[in-house]
């Protein structure tokens, strides 16, 4: 059946010599693989571009919900980025989280209040000028929710971030897997802001790396899905 959907694009792989596999996070049917032929062909950069991580795309999709790989038949930029693959630092983001979202996106449903999530932080980071360097940090922190794994608000005399139960204790819990003082009252911080207030967290590199690996293992506790992320050594190096 010939559907019309928006999907973000997660990552692609070459499938011939003119053709690709897309994979996508698309506002109707969740997570999907798409053949897309005679991409391989093409000797301009606008097919490059489309297929970047975070690209938005409006498409018209032959689905069937039993095909492993569908079909596109159209598919167009829904949002051209300007900013996001030219400044090195912004197109570090976007592989990052690219991976990061192709390894917790797994499944095949819908859910629009996510896919609206995502969408909107993308084209906050778009436009926004300097103050970006947290933004990672800070998508993740509100991606948690959607994904049902969001941590507790912290209430007052709670020191310390338990990252397997996902609250804030006001004694170290008897393991090892919580968060210092100081990188608990940063993410408590994180927790209650906005993409602008979180952008205006004062933190230096360090800082900012640690809270980044608390986070990481975060997931990785809760989604076990969760690969090693590739482009994570070359992110904080950007923003170090």
């Amino acid at each position: 059946m010939l559907e019309k959907t928006k999907g973000i694009v997660l990552h692609s792989i070459k499938y011939s010599d003119s053709g690709i596999v897309v994979h996508l996070y698309t506002s109707k049917f969740g997570r999907q693989s798409a053949l897309i032929r005679g991409v391989g062909k093409k000797k301009t950069g606008k097919h490059n571009i489309m297929f970047q991580p975070l690209s938005f795309l409006e498409m018209e999709m032959y689905y069937k919900s039993s095909r492993e790989m569908q079909l596109l038949k159209e598919f167009s930029l829904l949002h051209p980025f300007y900013n996001l693959y030219s400044d090195i630092r912004k197109s570090s983001v976007a592989i990052f989280l690219g991976e990061v979202l192709s390894s917790v996106l797994g499944e095949e449903t819908a859910n629009d209040d996510m896919f609206e999530y995502i969408e909107k932080s993308i084209l906050w980071f778009e436009e926004a000028q300097d103050d970006f360097a947290n933004f990672h940090i800070a998508f993740l922190t509100g991606l948690s929710n959607y994904l049902g794994i969001g941590p507790a608000k912290r209430q007052a005399n709670e020191k310390f971030f338990d990252l397997r139960n996902g609250k804030f204790l006001g004694l170290p819990p008897l393991h090892s897997d919580y968060a210092r003082e100081n990188v608990s009252a940063i993410l408590s911080s994180f927790l209650s802001s906005t993409h602008e207030q979180a952008c205006k967290i004062s933190l230096n590199g360090k800082q900012r790396n640690e809270v980044l690996e608390t986070l990481i293992k975060y997931y990785s506790i809760h989604l076990p899905a969760l690969k090693k992320i590739n482009s994570l050594d070359v992110l904080k190096e950007v923003f170090s």
